[in-house]
């Protein structure tokens, strides 16, 4: 069965790991959540869901501080890891290899085994520390994916801007049964 690590974190956004979330499990690829303390905070203000409800839409979730959880080790095989969304906090934690929780050490973990890791970054404006921590992340491999949504489809709500950009996430992770909407050309 195919693997993916999902990370949320403080960043606003949280819609996107929803969504995530959901398709990977309509895809029948196995997820494993981590939600840092301020991504639950983030997914209840804009979601309204707790730390459960939230953890009960991945098929194995952990908290931050489990450091021996099965996903800290590279012996543990996955296709990638998602941080949807990425705080500037988490990036920079990533990008200097710091490990300090769970979803900083799996991120290192999917780096160091040659993984796609996914950064679905948000903050605007941003400023030269983020984009160097940007520039070190994409340097080891890591790909950093700000969630800017496509208007060429011409999407009718939210909710349908959030599920482009999500299967365009779930395609570069190698999740083979994504299929994002193509630009065919004017």
């Amino acid at each position: 069965m195919t693997r993916l690590v999902v990370g949320l974190t403080g960043a606003t956004g949280a819609a996107y790991a929803l969504q995530l979330l959901r398709r990977a499990r309509a895809l029948g690829v196995e997820t494993h959540l981590i939600a840092t303390p301020a991504g639950v905070l983030n997914a209840h203000h804009e979601l309204g869901l707790d730390r459960s409800s939230l953890e009960a839409e991945a098929d194995h979730a952990y908290a931050p501080g489990d450091i021996g959880a099965c996903i800290a080790s590279g012996s543990f095989a996955t296709a990638a890891m998602v941080v949807a969304p990425c705080s500037m906090k988490s990036l920079a934690a990533i990008a200097h290899g710091l490990g300090d929780n769970l979803l900083t050490r799996a991120a290192d973990v999917t780096l160091k085994e040659r993984r796609r890791l996914i950064l679905m970054v948000r903050e605007t404006p941003l400023n030269l520390a983020h984009l160097r921590n940007m520039v070190a992340v994409t340097e080891m491999g890591g790909i950093c994916f700000p969630p800017l949504p496509a208007f060429y489809h011409h999407p009718q709500s939210i909710d349908e801007m959030v599920g482009e950009t999500v299967e365009r996430v779930l395609e570069l992770a190698g999740i083979a049964q994504a299929h994002p909407r193509a630009w065919t050309g004017l």
